[in-house]
């Protein structure tokens, strides 16, 4: 954690093009600052989606969020993601768009704040959406004030966002009772993540702990909910901790197939190996909205799967799903090749090698590899 700390530390935007920009706003009648951070290969990739990430308090929360999804992103972890950052750094600005009328039961938006809350959904998101190349995937993050602002995008039955990272909030008067029902009812796959430090004051604190107790209790599959306490931690430094824990929980789904994944999820199976590799990407489309090509050593382990097991038949089916996604490789030929052999069919193999030295290389097949197995399997066909 430490290391990871210091790098969000020293190398915040090194991958990704920032840029500051000022767009009108009808709903407040006035014009706004927003930064904008767009992934490094944004340019190079011109029909490439990405998912964008709405940052609340952009003057300090943008360079550790930068930083981390940055990092996620070389490591393919997680997906590049547009971030927008909403700059707040005028008098009492953040507090303004924020505010709320007070009542005995419940809070609701002054003027301004609702102004500002039509401010991002009616003229930031079209903006965004029109301006770049954006996946239907939205997040939305804030710290204390702001954290407990984004929370009335929950007042929706159909939220304009995804996900919702709230951090440290101090939340409305019966802000908890909606956010419960909200998220108890809720039709679409929602992320949730709340986090507090143990150094805390009461009043933000002890809402917070009601609510972690009420959520954890809902059963709704939809819920995709995370909470954190930090210890030895301010309310200020928690924000560095938190971060790394909520994207990878938010883009669990995306990360390639890992060592403990294929241990106890895959190679366990009994059989539905290519199966499981299909739905494992499906999941990535129907929740994130990202079509991305399998990844070869997602390819790699299923294949190891079905060696394993002596689950031959089960190539051909891989084959069939490498020819959609890398058409012109060695992979899909590679693949039945590689069913045969095991299967003791040197005749059709040698067809197959043969066949798929002529195609593309791909990751560590190559045309080499490919005359090898060729004559391998020549030399056990028998000679007529």
């Amino acid at each position: 954690m430490k290391s990871l700390l210091c790098f969000l530390l020293l190398s915040f935007s090194v991958y990704s093009q920032k840029t500051t920009e000022k767009i009108f706003s009808t709903s407040l009648n006035e014009n706004r600052e927003i930064t904008i951070g767009l992934p490094s290969n944004y340019d190079k990739n011109p029909t490439k989606r990405y998912p964008i990430l709405i940052l609340l308090d952009s003057e300090f929360l943008f360079d550790p969020f930068s930083g981390a999804i940055n990092y996620g992103s070389y490591w393919d972890n997680m997906p590049e993601t547009i971030i927008v950052g909403i700059n707040q750094n005028q008098k009492n600005e953040r507090h303004d768009d924020c505010s709320v009328n007070e009542n005995e039961n419940e809070e609701i938006l002054t003027k301004k704040g609702s102004q500002f809350f039509d401010f991002i959904g009616r003229d930031l998101i079209p903006y965004i959406e029109k301006k770049y190349r954006v996946a239907p995937f939205r997040i939305i993050a804030g710290l204390d004030t702001t954290a407990g602002f984004l929370n009335f995008f929950l007042f929706n039955t159909n939220p304009i966002f995804d996900a919702f990272i709230s951090l440290s909030p101090e939340l409305a008067n019966g802000m908890e009772n909606q956010i419960l029902n909200s998220m108890s009812n809720s039709k679409k796959t929602i992320f949730y993540y709340q986090s507090i430090s143990t150094e805390d004051v009461k009043f933000i604190k002890e809402p917070v702990l009601k609510l972690d107790e009420a959520l954890s209790k809902v059963t709704n599959s939809n819920f995709k909910y995370k909470f954190d306490a930090f210890e030895n931690t301010t309310h200020y430094s928690l924000v560095l901790y938190s971060i790394p824990n909520v994207l990878n929980h938010i883009y669990e789904s995306y990360k390639p197939i890992s060592t403990t994944e294929f241990q106890q999820k895959i190679v366990v199976l009994q059989s539905g190996f290519v199966d499981y590799l299909s739905k494992k990407y499906a999941l990535i489309s129907s929740i994130l909205g990202l079509k991305i090509p399998i990844r070869i050593n997602d390819f790699k382990a299923i294949e190891a799967a079905i060696l394993k097991n002596n689950a031959y038949p089960e190539l051909e089916k891989l084959s069939e799903i490498a020819k959609k996604n890398y058409p012109k490789s060695m992979l899909p030929d590679y693949e039945l090749g590689l069913m045969y052999e095991k299967m003791g069919d040197s005749k059709k193999a040698a067809q197959k090698y043969q066949q798929a030295s002529q195609k593309e290389a791909i990751g560590d097949l190559n045309k080499d590899m490919m005359f090898a197995k060729y004559d391998e399997m020549k030399s056990l066909t028998p000679k007529k």
